[in-house]
């Protein structure tokens, strides 16, 4: 376990996973009762905990600011930090993204993202929650792993999902617009494994 003084960084990565979390709740809800009209509405909710997760990060970057000695290297605790705002961003990109196209139902295998979307949140979240003891945990590593194999389901989702609507007689304008929510979703999942690595290498140069 990471010394006492230490522990502010930890408790703040595990803080910001958890807005991910609710993020990715919320960003499937909202796709699941889909309402258009309700958007605008909707937007300044996930806006908050996106706000809420920049508040966080930068506060990770004060404290860094003016530390002598930290429990991991500089660079990996700002990556990390970056990362993990990078994801709750992310998400409320794509609830805007839905909003600005104009988008007027929701496609099934886009529900389908979001559901392994929220499950890597939570593996992150884990992952996080396993992070200031990881001299000694043999947790992280499952975590990592199923975030991986999360990713890789999620770009088969993505690439199915794309050639379906491609061979559809679809609204071109509706199919520029779902072009540009998966190309998003899957970006999601992306920053997500950009997590599961930075924290993996972070371990390995600090073990």
């Amino acid at each position: 376990m990471s010394k006492k003084q230490d522990s502010f960084y930890f408790e703040t990565f595990i803080a910001c996973a958890k807005y991910s979390c609710d993020a990715a709740r919320l960003l499937k809800k909202i796709m699941e009762n889909f309402d258009a009209q309700a958007l605008p509405e909707q937007l300044d909710q996930m806006h908050k905990i996106e706000h809420a997760a920049d508040d966080l990060k930068h506060s990770v970057i004060e404290k860094l600011v003016k530390a002598f000695i930290t429990p991991i290297e500089r660079e990996d605790i700002l990556l990390i930090a970056q990362n993990l705002d990078d994801m709750t961003d992310q998400i409320e990109d794509v609830l805007i993204r839905l909003y600005y196209n104009r988008v007027l139902s929701i496609r099934p295998d886009a529900l389908q993202m979001a559901d392994i979307l929220i499950q890597s949140c939570d593996e992150s979240h884990e992952m996080m929650r396993a992070f200031p003891d990881f001299k000694h945990s043999k947790e992280i590593h499952r975590h990592i792993v199923r975030i991986n194999a999360l990713e890789e389901d999620a770009d088969k989702l993505y690439i199915e999902g794309m050639h379906r609507l491609h061979g559809e007689k679809t609204d071109p304008l509706q199919c520029i617009a779902w072009r540009d929510i998966y190309a998003c979703l899957e970006k999601c999942m992306d920053t997500c494994e950009h997590i599961a690595d930075t924290v993996e290498g972070a371990i390995m140069k600090n073990t």
